[in-house]
Formats: C-alpha cells, structure tokens, sequence
C-alpha cells in the first residue's frame, strides 16, 4: 500500500507530508483546492510523464516522495531483484520511490536512494499504484491489458504458463527445422562446387606437414650435385686414394694391421702396449660406421631429375590450392574434411529435414492442445465475469448497459506466448446499440462507474496494488452515489483505496478522510492537506451537502450518511 506521500515544491504545494492508511481513503475539497495537483504530483513520482511547468515558481527544482509497504510476494521486489538493485534493502524495509524535477525540465529517478532510469521508475509504478479517471486510457481501459486481466480473473496461471512453454518448444522446433532448410538449400546451390573442389582436394591429397616435408627434399635435390662431390672426396679419403698408398688401403684396414702388429708383441711388453691396442680397436670400429655411413648416403642420394621436377609440381599444386583457397597449405587438409562433411549432409539432409519436420509438427500439436485449453478457461472466466458485471453495473445507475467479454481468435502469424485469443471489454450503454470498447462507448462518468464495477468484480483476482479513483462518482448522487461509496468500501477490503471525491455519500463511508485546502499566504497561494478527525470531518461533509453556508440541516444529513455508513 502506499503508505506515505512527501510533496516539495510541486506548482501550489510547498512543503506536504501525507500518511495514508489501509482501507477506503477519501480526499475533498473545493473546486480549484489543489486536489488534481495533489494526483499530478503522485503520478511525477509513479513514473508519469513531467516538466519544468510543475516546479513551485522561485523553486530551483520539486520533489516528490512516495513510500510503499508492499508484501514480499509483491512482484515490484522481483523487479527490482531482477534489475540487481535488492542488495542494500533488508527484509521489512519500506520500498520509497523518489523524483526530482529541475526548472530546466531534468529529472532523477530514485528507488531506496539508488538512481534508477525513468522507465523502471514507470515500471515499479505501475505495479504499485493504478489511478483511473474520466479520461485514462491507461489500466483497464487499455485493450492489451483485458487478456492479463481475464486470466488472473479466472485463475489461469498454471495453464498460462503451459501455453508459453509450449510456444518457446513450438518456437525452437520451428527455428531448427527452418534453419536447417535454409542451409541445406545454400549447400544444394554450390553442391557442384563442393564436389569440384572435393575432387580437386582428393586427386591433390593434402596432408598434414606435406609443405615441409617437400620443402626441405626440394633443398635437397637442388644441391644434389655439390653432396654427390663432396661424398666421392670423402670415400677417396677414407678408401687412401689420396696419401699415396695401395688402392684399397683404406683407413679402417691400416687401423688394423697396425693393430695385429702390437698384439703380436704385447706379452712381451708386459702390458705397455694394452691401451693403444684397445685405442686402436675403437678407431677401426668407429671408421667402419663412418665408412659405411658415406657409401650408405652416396647409394641413396638420388639426382633424378625428374624427382626434383615432381617434388617441385607438388609442392607449387599444393600453394596454389591454398591461396585459391584462402588457407594455409597446412589448412588445405582441414578444408577437405569441412567440405566432405557438408556433401554428406547435403546426402543425407533429406533424413534430417524428415526428422525435424516431425519434431515441429508434434511442437505445433502440443501448443495447439495447450493453447485451446487455454482458450477454453478464457472463454469459462469471460462468461463468468459478464454475470459478475450484470449484477454490479445496475445498482451504479446503468441498468440498461450491456458488458461483454469479447473473445476473438488470432491468425496463426499472431498465436503468442500467450496462446491464440485477442480479448476486449466491450460495453453497450443504451439498449439496441452494439457494445464497443469501453473508451469509444461510455461517457467520462459512465467510464468512471464501469471501471468501479470492474475492479469490484476483478477485486479478489487481482495483483496487489494501491487504487486510486479520481471523481469516480462525477454526474451522480443520491442513491447512486451511496452505492458507488458501498462498492468503494466493499474494494478496500481487498486492497487500498484512495477516492478523490466531491460526493458526501462516498466521503462517509471512508475510514480516512483528508480535506485539500488552498490558502492565501503573505499573498501567496498554498496548497495543504489537513488530516479530519470526527468532528471536522462531520462538518466537511456537510459543506458537501450544503455549499458555502452549513446549516444545521445539513450538520443532521451529515451525521445520517455517517451512521448509516457506519
């Protein structure tokens, strides 16, 4: 509930400070008192729009301050959950909702103190507060909101919440499908390049390290001739073609008879001779692996001209590929796989697709079961609500209105989340014409009263909020008026009810009762509220019922509506 209301220099109002309360609350007053500036001001702090036109003239900037003690279940805390902004409130914290104008037409938004944007501010005001006047177009009287409205009405949320799963499944599937489609009729319009460049790919067979490999073998073969030459000095060397000695005389065999020699007289020399005996073993062994290394590198060293020619194609093919490509010469293997897989899944697309289908219809099938359901329990609340309304509008003076719920079914392009109906509340408010929406049809007073009527039927449904009726009686009296005061009381016991009223009917049955009052101070005019106990209050409702002069009469009128109301 809105609990508390702090007006700083908004147009008339200089300093105001409201505790409101629980219950039916009624604000009075002259006409001219200040009371749509009261509501303008409230509205500044929901959210609504404002200006530099609303600031107190001599002021620097207004502000407004409006304090709500909404339960914990209340969704303006799963807002502000959402939006990361429940850190510092501690559970039975008051939610305050603080706007600041400038004369320069910039405002500030503030929630618990913490700087919000003018949207959230809306947002939170909008769960908070519903005001309806004469000419709102907002609330009920916005067509988007009737669908929202039937459903809580008619306890719909399990269902609801069925039908958008079922849309978010039917949704998904029919995304996969189409997209699945869309590529694989891209892939069917390069298929022939696909298989062009498969097959250019495979006759070419890249693999990995290939470039390297025929890189370093290229180097190779193109200083063959240089290799060849300096193999056939090394065997010359090694075989003793170059020290004058026996062709054939090579160094592993010297290293040997030199060998025999000193084994020959190593018993004699009693052991002097071990170490250059073993010395010369390992000379021989190791120049037999250097020998058999060269002559083995001189049989494989292949100067085939032709072999430089077919490393040097392949090589040069495989660049090619590449920069046609767009890869590297190393990426050219892992372009074959990609485009292999995508001629596969052209081949086998059909099956996909198949299978998919499938999938989408049994989405689309599920959400039709889901959302029929769902329009069943609307079209079951809408009859029930019609009753409803025919039993509230009569006794408000219009007897002869007709209220319906109009149920209408939504192309398949339309179906939502919320399943397939478009809903409005219609009115006929003279008998033989046709009912049309409510802010077409019905005149401000009669919008007033329906509105009445329908938050009366609506009131055990609801989300919790604050309402706020401004001139909700306007063009009636009487016992008509007594009967919209009966309605208004009847609502506060659900919820709070704030009724800005010029009705003395109305007024006695509030719980609380506020008198806005416009004063001339050192020539300057002031805007107040005062607070009424009984007595005041007695004599406010009878100025209600008599004008300027209060007579006695109208002190006993007075004190009969208030013990009737009582």
């Amino acid at each position: 509930m809105l609990s508390a209301l702090s007006i700083s220099n908004i147009v008339l109002i200089d300093q105001l400070d409201l505790d409101l309360r629980t219950g039916l609350c009624v604000l009075t007053g002259e006409t001219g008192a200040g009371k749509s500036i009261l509501l303008d001001a409230l509205g500044l702090a929901l959210g609504r729009r404002g200006g530099a036109g609303l600031v107190r003239k001599g002021c620097e900037r207004g502000t407004v301050v409006a304090a709500f003690s909404p339960p914990r279940q209340h969704p303006a805390w799963d807002i502000l959950r959402d939006q990361g902004l429940m850190q510092d409130i501690a559970d039975g914290d008051d939610l305050i909702l603080r706007r600041q104008v400038s004369t320069d037409g910039r405002g500030r938004a503030f929630v618990n103190d913490q700087a919000i944007s003018a949207t959230l501010l809306r947002q939170l005001g909008e769960c908070l507060v519903e005001i309806h006047g004469q000419h709102d177009e907002r609330g009920l009287l916005n067509p988007t909101g009737h669908r929202a409205l039937l459903d809580v009405y008619g306890g719909l949320g399990n269902a609801g919440q069925r039908c958008a799963k079922s849309y978010d499944e039917m949704r998904q599937s029919a995304d996969s499908l189409e997209g699945a489609l869309a590529a694989l009729r891209a892939a069917r319009e390069e298929e022939d390049y696909l298989r062009h460049v498969c097959a250019e790919l495979e006759e070419l067979d890249p693999q990995p390290g290939d470039e390297e490999d025929l890189d370093r073998t290229r180097t190779l073969l193109r200083q063959g001739e240089k290799i060849a030459h300096a193999l056939r000095d090394a065997q010359a060397a090694l075989n003793g073609g170059g020290d004058g000695g026996a062709a054939g005389n090579g160094v592993e065999q010297r290293l040997r008879i030199a060998q025999r020699a000193l084994q020959r007289v190593a018993e004699s020399a009693g052991g002097a001779l071990d170490h250059a005996i073993e010395g010369l073993e390992r000379a021989a062994v190791e120049a037999m692996e250097g020998i058999e290394g060269v002559e083995d590198a001189a049989r494989s060293l292949d100067l085939n001209p032709a072999r430089l020619e077919a490393i040097e194609d392949r090589l040069f093919a495989l660049r090619e590929a590449a920069r046609k490509h767009r890869v590297s010469v190393e990426g050219l293997a892992t372009l074959r796989a990609d485009f292999v897989q995508r001629l596969e899944s052209i081949d086998s697309g059909g099956q996909r697709i198949a299978a998919l289908e499938a999938a989408a219809e049994a989405a689309k099938s599920a959400y039709f079961v889901d959302a029929e359901r769902l329009s069943k329990g609307r079209a079951k609340a809408a009859k029930k609500l019609d009753l409803a309304m025919a039993g509230e509008l009569p006794p408000l003076a219009l007897e002869k209105a007709t209220f319906q719920s109009v149920l209408t079914h939504r192309d398949e392009g339309d179906w939502g989340r919320d399943g397939w109906d478009r809903v409005a509340f219609h009115i006929a408010t003279n008998p033989g014409s046709a009912p049309g929406p409510l802010n077409k049809v019905a005149s401000g007073g009669e919008l007033s009263r329906v509105m009445l009527a329908l938050k009366v039927a609506l009131a055990h449904n609801r989300e919790p909020a604050s309402l706020i009726f401004d001139e909700v009686d306007s063009g009636v009296g009487g016992a008509v008026a007594d009967k919209v005061g009966e309605r208004l009381a009847r609502l506060a016991d659900e919820t709070q009810v704030i009724v800005v009223t010029h009705s003395p009917q109305v007024a006695a049955r509030a719980g609380h009762h506020w008198r806005i009052v416009k004063q001339a101070v050192d020539g300057d005019a002031r805007t107040t509220v005062e607070d009424l106990a009984p007595g005041p209050r007695r004599e406010e409702i009878a100025r209600m019922l008599a004008g300027a002069t209060i007579t006695d009469e109208a002190r006993a009128a007075a004190d009969s509506l208030l013990q009737a109301a009582d």
